[in-house]
């Protein structure tokens, strides 16, 4: 069964015929919602809002690991990320989708990892590729069914949030090679790979970063917001030709 994680501006999802809810209780307290069970273009997928059905739960709050947790116990075993992230690359100008192929973390404080101190031996999780790569390549080749144009590969800076970023900030995310930011990515990705579900992202670039562009002196999230909402058919157009 696919999952998808709704990020800001995809808290549903036009394609997607709900059947029903389910609340979730996990050893790491409460999932950001219920658990939406439904289907899209006929194959069975649960949807989680991340921060909330009512957008209220900030990104450094999100309990990703009861998220990622309470997906597992549903047998899930593929993930895709929605994010709305902000353009560093020059070609990573608002309106593009892209499926990135790298995360460099920058968060701080966040519950990174489902092994505490305990009686179970912790495991040192390989993340030299922290997508998966099938699950991204499989996200590439629905785009390309529906002739959408999505940039392959991408380097996602996960920022602590949830202020934005300064343009110095910027330059230096942009010197350690990031080219996209946003705040979820970690440690979704993480703890997806503990958890043993293949983990892919599908971002929309809503705005050029701090100090690029027409982001040069501020960011208006406003502005930001209206390019999202027209994205998300574009967004349930590739997730639906995943089934195709």
């Amino acid at each position: 069964m696919l999952a998808i994680i709704g990020g800001t501006g995809a808290t549903q999802l036009g394609n997607f015929t709900r059947t029903h809810r389910q609340v979730v209780r996990t050893p790491y307290g409460e999932p950001s919602g219920a658990l939406t069970f439904g289907e899209i273009a006929g194959h069975q997928v649960v949807f989680i809002a991340r921060h909330g059905y009512g957008h209220t739960i900030p990104p450094h709050r999100i309990n990703y690991r009861a998220n990622i947790w309470a997906l597992a116990d549903m047998k899930v075993r593929r993930v895709v990320a929605i994010a709305s992230v902000g353009g560093i690359r020059a070609d990573l100008t608002p309106g593009t989708l892209v499926v990135p192929d790298q995360i460099i973390d920058y968060t701080w404080g966040r519950n990174q990892t489902f092994f505490e101190e305990g009686n179970t031996p912790f495991v040192h999780a390989d993340f030299t590729q922290p997508y998966d790569e099938k699950l991204r390549q499989q996200l590439l080749q629905a785009a390309a069914v529906v002739n959408e144009p999505v940039t392959a590969g991408g380097v996602y800076a996960c920022s602590q949030g949830p202020r934005l970023e300064t343009a110095a900030e910027i330059r230096r995310i942009a010197g350690d090679g990031g080219d996209m930011v946003g705040m979820t990515a970690m440690p979704e990705a993480i703890l997806a790979r503990e958890a043993g579900l293949a983990y892919a992202a599908l971002a929309f670039v809503s705005n050029a970063a701090a100090g690029i562009g027409d982001s040069e002196r501020n960011i208006s999230m406003s502005t930001s917001a209206e390019p999202f909402r027209g994205a998300i058919g574009r967004i349930e157009r590739v997730l639906g030709a995943l089934f195709a």
